[in-house]
């Protein structure tokens, strides 16, 4: 997908904004338009906006009720239908997905505050990984894909033996003065 500079983004001081990461994401992804797509830490909603933009059914949750508040302001401004719910993960999720996408929190860093919930990703840098691949299996559907974005600052081992079971695919990347974001896909062995 092309990044849409048209799509009107209202922002939340407690809501993580738009950034390269998310830009990243968009421009990584390859949808057919029909697809059906959870999108899991929405933030602002600009990755659901273009995906629903695009033909796809999506449903967008975060963990934050300001991220949901602005995500549905965000879907109203721009004429896009788009499900928001508050969710921590997959907490109150239903049905089954093409694929589920992830911004995860990923700098290294332990922060408990609230806000920090967007960008810390605890002392390794992979947050709640952990639990999104152990809890996608009921909400992927066969042949789905699992789109995450990563850093370099993030414990690459770990990030290596969290994704072993799946066949892995970079479909973007983006170095920064500081660090190198990648966007990779993940499809369960069939």
């Amino acid at each position: 997908m092309k990044f849409d500079p048209t799509i009107r983004i209202r922002e939340h001081a407690s809501v993580y904004p738009v950034r390269e990461d998310s830009i990243l994401l968009i421009e990584s992804l390859k949808v057919n338009g029909n697809e059906s797509v959870l999108e899991i830490g929405c933030g602002s909603g600009v990755v659901a906006l273009h995906l629903a933009k695009n033909g796809c059914k999506v449903m967008a949750v975060d963990i934050n009720p300001d991220a949901v508040k602005i995500t549905k302001e965000n879907a109203v401004i721009n004429n896009l239908s788009i499900k928001v719910l508050e969710s921590d993960l997959f907490d109150n999720v239903g049905g089954k997905f093409d694929m589920i996408i992830f911004n995860l929190p990923y700098v290294p860093v332990e922060d408990s505050g609230v806000d920090a919930k967007a960008w810390s990703g605890g002392t390794d840098g992979l947050g709640p990984l952990s639990r999104l691949l152990g809890g996608y299996p009921e909400y992927l559907k066969p042949g789905g894909r699992i789109v995450i974005v990563t850093s370099s600052l993030q414990d690459q081992n770990k990030l290596k033996r969290l994704t072993s079971s799946f066949i892995k695919k970079t479909i973007g990347v983006r170095p920064l003065f500081f660090e190198q974001l990648s966007v990779l896909e993940l499809k369960p062995p069939a």
